[in-house]
């Protein structure tokens, strides 16, 4: 087993692996007592050689690695890559590309929803993987033969896995299908944070505009709090307590120091000052600014049945092409359809709405019907029906 720790190394294997026309990739990071994940260990799977980068060894430079996964001419390969992403967004502000995230090539492919690692090298490399050591603490010195183990295991079979779904996908010509779901996996703009958006995770109470206006303010107040001191969000302050304050809007300590959980004396204290502060400025917004909850969706009555009928559509079209159904539409997806033939979902995009959109709406206007056959459902067009 191959542990880098110092640059000459890593150099050197990053400009053998650079020659390779893809990678498999996979990171150990720890983020039980911070904000940022902390990287501890980056493994690497290339044509002829597998190795682990300690990232936390004395003086290494990563450069060499992070100049490898922004190499525009190597394809990284990972699995359940989001969080892999953000690690590598949060170091850089760039994203590792081109890349390709195998447990959205598996669904593509008919593995099922969000399947996992151990499964997809078990039907596609024969490996079995031992998990055994998935929540050890990676930030401690030295490593064990058992940590290294596990941690190489995670990429020694992602290229094969990866390869063999590569020719899947080219045989039923849904590569770019894959290529789609990267586009949207590969936005920055799903890894980028603004504390002012984070008051959207809650859930409170209410939805009226002025309380929503403070949740805001000081969700932002915790965010921007947890960030400076690299902590967990809740370890500043727990979703509930966030949610009471800003039902209750306190003007002062002793009524701040009233929220269920809350010590006075941080609630006398400086955060307790920057918290009022923060519900001051949710209280003193103008009511044309004060944020929106998103509309909620009311169905009218009677489509519940439609909504059934497109499941089963759903179903019979996914089963037929072997592709998982959480990738093509949501419970929600049906029901905008249902309710709307425009509706803004992804159902009715792209390689979606070619494999079910169009099929969706013409169930709905009647120029498609389902049927039974045995234990078969059918997907029967009707001429001239429909309008």
């Amino acid at each position: 087993m191959t542990l880098i720790t110092d640059n000459s190394a890593l150099a050197e294997f990053c400009r053998r692996q650079a020659r390779a026309d893809h990678i498999a990739v996979d990171t150990e990071f720890m983020r039980d007592t911070t904000y940022w994940p902390q990287l501890c260990l980056v493994q690497i799977a290339g044509p002829d050689e597998t190795a682990a980068i300690d990232t936390l060894a004395p003086g290494i430079d990563l450069q060499p690695l992070l100049d490898l996964l922004f190499d525009p001419k190597v394809i990284k390969v990972f699995h359940a890559a989001r969080q892999d992403i953000e690690i590598f967004f949060h170091l850089t502000g760039r994203i590792a590309a081109p890349l390709v995230d195998t447990q959205v090539a598996a669904m593509v492919c008919g593995f099922g929803d969000a399947v996992s690692y151990e499964n997809l090298a078990a039907k596609l490399a024969g490996a079995r993987i031992d998990k055994s050591a998935r929540f050890t603490d990676w930030s401690r010195r030295p490593l064990t033969e058992r940590q290294l183990s596990y941690a190489l295991s995670d990429v020694t079979h992602l290229r094969l896995a990866y390869e063999r779904l590569a020719r899947r996908l080219a045989k039923t010509g849904r590569a770019p299908w894959v290529a789609e779901e990267m586009a949207r996996l590969t936005d920055p703009h799903l890894y980028e944070l603004d504390p002012r958006e984070s008051w959207r995770r809650l859930k409170p109470r209410s939805d009226k505009p002025r309380l929503l206006a403070v949740l805001r303010e000081v969700a932002a107040w915790r965010e921007e709090e947890a960030q400076r001191r690299d902590v967990p969000r809740n370890r500043v302050l727990r979703d509930e307590m966030l949610i009471e304050i800003a039902a209750h809007a306190p003007r002062a300590a002793e009524d701040l120091a009233h929220t269920r959980g809350l010590s006075r004396g941080l609630a006398e204290g400086k955060q307790g000052q920057a918290l009022l502060a923060a519900v001051q400025r949710g209280l003193e917004l103008p009511e044309a600014d004060c944020p929106r909850a998103p509309p909620r969706l009311d169905l009218p009555a009677g489509l519940g049945p439609l909504v059934d009928l497109l499941r089963v559509l759903l179903k019979t079209k996914c089963e037929a092409n072997d592709v998982a159904q959480k990738l093509v539409a949501s419970a929600e997806d049906l029901q905008r359809i249902a309710a709307e033939d425009d509706a803004p979902v992804p159902a009715l995009a792209g390689w979606r709405r070619e494999l079910f959109g169009e099929d969706a709406l013409a169930l709905k206007h009647g120029r498609l019907g389902l049927t039974a056959a045995g234990r078969e459902v059918r997907i029967v067009p009707l001429a001239g029906a429909g309008g």
